[in-house]
């Protein structure tokens, strides 16, 4: 497997100008001749078949929930990042484009982070125009606050509802050409498998949830905007549906799979308060721009109330460990700071797993109110979960699964190694390296839907002969075929265990041993247990009910059995990476606590073939090369 990137040549800034002028276009009337297949409705996917459809392309649009605005992008709070330089503090493109390099731990493509750097000017400017109530300044300029690993305020915000409102900003765009007859939307129908022909994406087979129909579609081409797979974890600050099933399906079909082992474990999270939670809950990064992290200093005080324990007795650790960042330290070292600090027996909370953030200096400098306004609703939202007021009181955080970088592989033009099959948002891997900055996320979801796959898709098009297969191609009543049998299979088994109980101990399998901190030994561990318990899956396995109607049951089952096989092939990507780097921390490569690259051996993208089953993996490499910025020792001190 060649994995060529396709980047243009040049200089780094005129690259993604030079691209959209050399590609080739699609006149509007041919554009009509076109059909694109969407999958995914958050806000690289609605975003994308908006943006293609007002170009004129037939589009249809899948999505398993009952609406395109109930996708897990209206889950994030805290902003979206954009080199616009509003405060004056020093921000460019420049800036935005090495602060992301930096924060991915050298570990991203350049020339796509730099494409990203350039188009988030832009998307701010699309998001006001639909109507997007970012927050302001008494000048009437929009507002800025700071995010990790930032000396710079560039995060656009609505309150705590960011990602909420940039969804109903994409949603409308997408509801007004549906109502234009230009996309036709198909929710409650769950994308099961990928179509290739002759080394090319031709369609895909999908299940209406409600009548349990198996059908295909065939198109031009094939979008995939299905989002990360935090929920191998079990929990996750992700929604309960959101899963892998997409892109793992697409990978058995020919697609490499890059990075898996690199996933953001977020530090702002409610902690776990017993075995009933199918999900956790996220607090926004936003918060530490005014609450401040601390344990006590003595494992004694440990138990007593905050208010109890004096300000001489506190550990404020990540202002003592990384005083240039203070508590705005990226996400992955700021995580593994308070892993250690309740490792030490400093936590607080349920099971010692939990740290404060402590919002009173905030309060008495700027007011109740003040703060109620940037952050009301992350506020009444801890409260109804934990019964206590972080007013009155510190809240209590704890690091969680919130994030991955991985994803399928892509070129500069965003389309994976199978022609006609393009990935976008989360669930490419291409811009975030190691570890992904905060409100980066919804950055990158809507360049890539917005500004990215318009210019690319139109180049694949013209570039290609225009074949559509019909549906009663061979090849696609043989997936359907496959689909269908493989249901018939896990309905058959009615064992005694739920997939709800194998999922929960798969997730403690890779918390433990493929989480905040990894070891040759543990790794080793977990793709041992991994496979035992996927045998244990269709051997034991218990899915009600039939495939001929309505069940969430047989839903879920097909989705864990993929989580059970993709967990396998995460805990193996992480055992090849002897190095530590971002979210990827080998205990064994450490300086001081800190993560120890190995930019000699492991400065390349590791892209993953599938062979079969139960075969190991053929681990291909894309080489990074760096032109504009040189690895460094990454430093937040």
């Amino acid at each position: 497997m060649s994995l060529d990137s396709k980047v243009p040549s040049g200089p780094m800034e005129y690259r993604w100008t030079k691209y959209k002028f050399e590609s080739k276009l699609v006149n509007p009337a041919n554009k009509r001749k076109y059909s694109v297949i969407v999958v995914g409705t958050g806000l690289a996917g609605a975003a994308a078949s908006a943006t293609l459809a007002e170009l004129g392309y037939q589009v249809h649009s899948f999505c398993f929930q009952d609406s395109p605005r109930r996708a897990h992008s209206i889950a994030a709070q805290g902003g979206i990042n954009a080199a616009k330089n509003y405060q004056n503090d020093g921000d460019s493109i420049k800036r935005l484009f090495y602060d992301t390099i930096k924060g991915g731990d050298f570990r991203a493509r350049e020339s796509n982070v730099h494409r990203l750097a350039e188009c988030s000017v832009s998307i701010i400017d699309q998001c006001v125009a639909q109507g997007v109530p970012f927050a302001r300044e008494y000048g009437g300029l929009l507002a800025n606050r700071s995010f990790g690993g930032a000396q710079v305020s560039r995060t656009f915000y609505c309150r705590g509802q960011t990602g909420q409102q940039l969804l109903i900003g994409a949603y409308q765009a997408l509801s007004r050409q549906i109502g234009y007859g230009k996309v036709k939307m198909h929710p409650r129908t769950e994308f099961l498998d990928l179509v290739v022909v002759d080394g090319r994406a031709r369609g895909i087979v999908v299940r209406d949830l409600v009548t349990g129909n198996i059908e295909s579609f065939s198109a031009d081409a094939v979008l995939l905007c299905t989002g990360g797979y935090c929920n191998t974890y079990f929990l996750s600050t992700n929604a309960a549906g959101c899963n892998v099933s997409a892109t793992y399906r697409a990978y058995k079909r020919g697609a490499a799979f890059a990075n898996p082992c690199y996933t953001q474990i977020h530090p702002t999270c409610i902690p776990v308060s017993g075995d009933h939670q199918s999900k956790l809950t996220l607090m926004s990064e936003s918060l530490r721009n005014d609450g401040r992290v601390w344990v006590p200093k003595s494992a004694g005080d440990v138990g007593k109330p905050a208010s109890q324990i004096p300000e001489d007795a506190r550990d404020y650790y990540l202002e003592r460990m990384y005083p240039s960042y203070g508590n705005l330290a990226p996400r992955d070292i700021a995580s593994r700071a308070a892993k250690y600090a309740c490792d030490d027996g400093r936590g607080v909370g349920h099971g010692g797993r939990g740290v404060y953030l402590d919002f009173a200096v905030a309060i008495k400098r700027d007011g109740r109110d003040k703060v109620a306004e940037k952050y009301g609703n992350l506020f009444e939202m801890y409260e109804r979960i934990t019964g206590e007021s972080g007013y009155d009181q510190p809240m209590r955080i704890y690091p969680a699964l919130h994030y991955t970088m991985g994803g399928l592989w892509v070129d500069y033009g965003l389309m994976s190694n199978i022609q006609g099959l393009f990935v976008l948002g989360e669930a490419n891997f291409s811009d975030h390296g190691a570890n992904r900055l905060g409100a980066s996320a919804l950055m990158q979801g809507l360049a890539d839907g917005y500004f990215v796959i318009p210019y690319t898709l139109a180049n694949f098009f013209a570039s290609a002969k225009k074949e559509v297969l019909p549906t009663d191609h061979p090849e696609f009543k043989k997936v359907e075929s496959e689909v269908s049998e493989n249901i018939k299979k896990m309905l058959s088994i009615n064992g005694k265990k739920t997939a709800v109980e194998i999922h929960r101990e798969l997730g403690k399998i890779m918390w433990d041993n493929v989480g905040m901190a990894r070891t040759k030994s543990s790794l080793e561990s977990a793709i041992s247990q991994i496979r035992n318990l996927r045998e244990e899956f269709w051997g034991n396995v218990t899915v009600p009910g039939s495939g001929a109607d309505l069940n969430q049951a047989l839903e879920r089952a097909g989705r864990v059995a993929d989580f059970l096989e993709f967990g396998e092939l995460l805990a193996r990507d992480a055992l090849t990476r002897e190095e530590s780097c971002g979210g990827h921390f080998r205990e064994e490569y450490q300086v001081d606590g800190e993560a120890d690259r190995n930019d000699e051996k492991f400065s390349h993208v590791a892209g993953w073939e599938f062979t079969g089953a139960f075969s190991e993996p053929i681990r291909n490499v894309e080489p990074l090369s760096w032109e504009v910025v040189q690895p460094s020792v990454r430093s937040y001190k």
